[in-house]
């Protein structure tokens, strides 16, 4: 079993990718550094968390 992810992290992410689904992509590097752009978020934990599930969410539910 895997781990849940908090709501911060999934509404974040999910409100990126409906404002700006041209910036994000399958490519988790390219996600991030969209991430750091479009967000004013402090560490570099939580970007990476919110990348990821950009990339999860492009992949799977997408699709």
């Amino acid at each position: 079993m895997g781990s849940i992810r908090q709501t911060y992290i999934k509404r974040v992410a999910i409100e990126l990718v409906k404002r700006f689904p041209e910036h994000f992509t399958d490519d988790y590097e390219h996600n991030k550094q969209k991430v750091q752009e479009l967000t004013n978020v402090q560490t570099s934990r939580l970007r990476n968390r919110i990348a990821g599930y950009v990339t999860r969410f492009r992949k799977h539910y997408e699709a």
